[in-house]
């Protein structure tokens, strides 16, 4: 899973230097995972994203944000409480949870926000 630096978010997710509206710069949907390494809900939700990322390679990105690292990111959107977890669907604007989901809450929002099914 590849934690985002400010610069990789902007090429990879939304440039926010160059972009005043919100436009996805990727080409398949993603989840970001706003963390912090002495969080413990955050150390349980990254196997449960492994799994996913792994279930929805190739239809799925699933990337890492250090709020510690990077808070100019954690403080764009707003990032109260970690985990958060971004999900960002081709078209449309991003919907941003908070606290630990399990991998069933996981597959069911990639299945409703990016309109992806189950497993190939």
């Amino acid at each position: 899973m590849e934690i985002l630096s400010a610069s990789s978010f902007k090429s990879k997710i939304f440039d926010f230097d160059r972009d005043k509206e919100w436009k996805f710069a990727g080409s398949i949907p993603a989840i970001v995972d706003f963390y912090a390494d002495w969080c413990g809900p955050c150390r349980m939700q990254t196997p449960v994203l492994e799994e996913i990322m792994n279930s929805y390679a190739g239809r799925v990105n699933v990337y890492k944000v250090n709020t510690e690292k990077t808070p100019e990111l954690a403080a764009m959107f707003r990032i109260r409480g970690i985990p958060s977890l971004l999900f960002v669907p081709l078209e449309g604007k991003p919907f941003l949870t908070s606290g630990f989901m399990d991998k069933a809450a996981l597959e069911t929002a990639i299945r409703d926000l990016f309109k992806i099914g189950e497993k190939l």
